[in-house]
């Protein structure tokens, strides 16, 4: 196959796919549950009600749930819900693309699913092929793309068209037309970071209301560029120094991506995850309370990956922001408190000059985070971490991994999914509304029609929020 014909040869398969094996459509199950805790959860936080805000004065519709919220347009719904599920950080990740695909993907069927009157079946279906096509542009771009472009705002805008379209029946030329339409929206830049901006959550939530409109769009009979991946000036040579366009077709219809994705048990970003679990691991292992690991631990030594420590870089966090994007801060954090839950990103614990936790800024200071050539060498296929923590008496004691906990090398299981949707969503908005989602996810294939089962959910969540 040659790399001219990608988009057109992802379009074609999109549009006509082979029958889904029951594991793909079983592991969109598990991508859906925890997609929905964290969009239910992060409904109520402030970001989220900006947006909600926002979506009311775009205009009143009733096609699609906006959770915690009311009711919005198909597009609307999902920008919205879309920024929900990113803001807690809380959501999926791909190991291989770097893609967030619950956030924009999710949504956007969702939106469609509803408006259109379809069932569970439909949407799960729409969702397993909506991350295939996310996970491999996003494969095909990473990591060079990384250095500027935030991935789960770019690639898995084509990701989100291809759901809706999938739920519209686009045809092979309408899917073309979603893609091209899809990628010359796609956009998300990393310079947010450097502030804390909210920007990380709006990407995955415009990713989601781009795909609908693309799809929107083209069954309208508006067109988009046919070569919008491969082409001169296309989404492959604007947004990376190199890509790897074989890895959007390999094993089309083989291999099926949802089913390598992973799930993130701590509220931080992805790549710090490896690093809190060796942390966790020597804690657990010694027995070590706060005061003994405050008496006994001379330094830490943290080793990671080069793509990954430019976004995780920030040695003294003044926000909570900035504190799910620090190394040091969260191996700090799962050494001293033995958790890297929302509780370790309370407001309280920052101000202006830095971490005002006495005990953690105390051990702050003893962490030296570093980039090692030999781990990043093992990126993307591996998300390593290497620790060395220095005891006071001299004695060296090491941990670490290539892959952390809710890979699909590291797995979780469905129950520990359910366990951390709880969590996430009870304290917020009650039990009857977790109660209620989570049947809605367990029994999603015989869901005749979404719009009825989401608005009797969210009638509960909103119930939740006025109470």
């Amino acid at each position: 196959m040659t790399h001219a014909g990608t988009s057109a040869t992802l379009a074609a398969f999109m549009a006509n796919p082979p029958a889904i094996p029951a594991s793909a459509l079983e592991d969109a199950q598990r991508s859906v549950l925890d997609g929905l805790g964290s969009l239910l959860a992060g409904s109520v936080e402030p970001p989220a009600r900006i947006v909600q805000d926002l979506v009311r004065d775009l205009g009143r519709a009733d096609n699609a749930t906006v959770f915690g919220a009311g009711r919005a347009s198909a597009a609307g719904a999902a920008l919205a819900n879309g920024v929900a599920t990113h803001i807690l950080e809380l959501d999926d990740i791909h190991k291989g693309s770097t893609v967030h695909a619950a956030a924009p993907i999710i949504p956007a069927a969702l939106a469609v699913a509803e408006r259109e009157h379809l069932g569970g079946a439909a949407f799960l279906r729409a969702v397993v092929l909506g991350y295939d096509a996310a996970l491999r542009i996003g494969e095909a771009v990473n990591p060079s793309h990384y250095r500027h472009w935030h991935p789960t705002g770019t690639v898995a805008t084509f990701g989100a068209a291809v759901a809706a379209g999938t739920l519209m029946g686009l045809d092979e030329r309408q899917m073309l037309d979603a893609l091209g339409t899809a990628g010359t929206q796609a956009a998300g830049l990393w310079e947010f970071n450097a502030s804390g901006a909210m920007s990380k959550t709006l990407h995955p939530g415009k990713a989601a209301m781009n795909g609908v409109m693309a799809a929107d769009l083209a069954r309208r009979g508006f067109t988009g560029a046919s070569t919008i991946l491969e082409g001169p000036r296309g989404f492959f040579a604007a947004t990376t120094a190199v890509h790897d366009a074989g890895r959007v077709t390999a094993d089309l219809g083989e291999v099926w991506k949802v089913s390598e994705n992973g799930y993130k048990l701590y509220a931080c970003c992805g790549h710090t995850h490896t690093a809190i679990d060796a942390a966790l691991s020597l804690r657990q292992a010694h027995g070590w309370t706060a005061e003994q690991v405050l008496a006994q631990v001379r330094e830490v030594r943290v080793a990671t990956y080069g793509p990954g420590w430019d976004i995780v870089s920030e040695r003294n966090p003044r926000t909570p922001y900035q504190a799910k994007f620090s190394l040091a801060y969260v191996v700090g954090a799962a050494l001293l408190e033995g958790a890297v839950g929302l509780a370790q990103f309370s407001e309280d614990r920052f101000g202006p000059s830095g971490v005002t936790q006495n005990a953690l800024a105390r051990l702050l200071l003893r962490v030296r985070p570093a980039v090692s050539a030999e781990l990043t060498a093992l990126y993307p296929a591996a998300w390593p971490a290497r620790l060395e923590v220095e005891l006071m008496d001299g004695q060296v004691l090491r941990a670490g991994g290539d892959f952390p906990r809710g890979n699909q090398e590291n797995p979780v299981s469905t129950a520990e999914l359910e366990a951390k949707f709880r969590a996430l969503v009870e304290p917020r908005l009650g039990v009857a509304a977790t109660g209620r989602a989570l049947t809605l996810v367990r029994t999603l294939e015989d869901i005749p029609d979404l719009a009825v089962a989401c608005a009797d959910l969210n009638a509960l969540c909103q119930g939740a929020r006025h109470e």
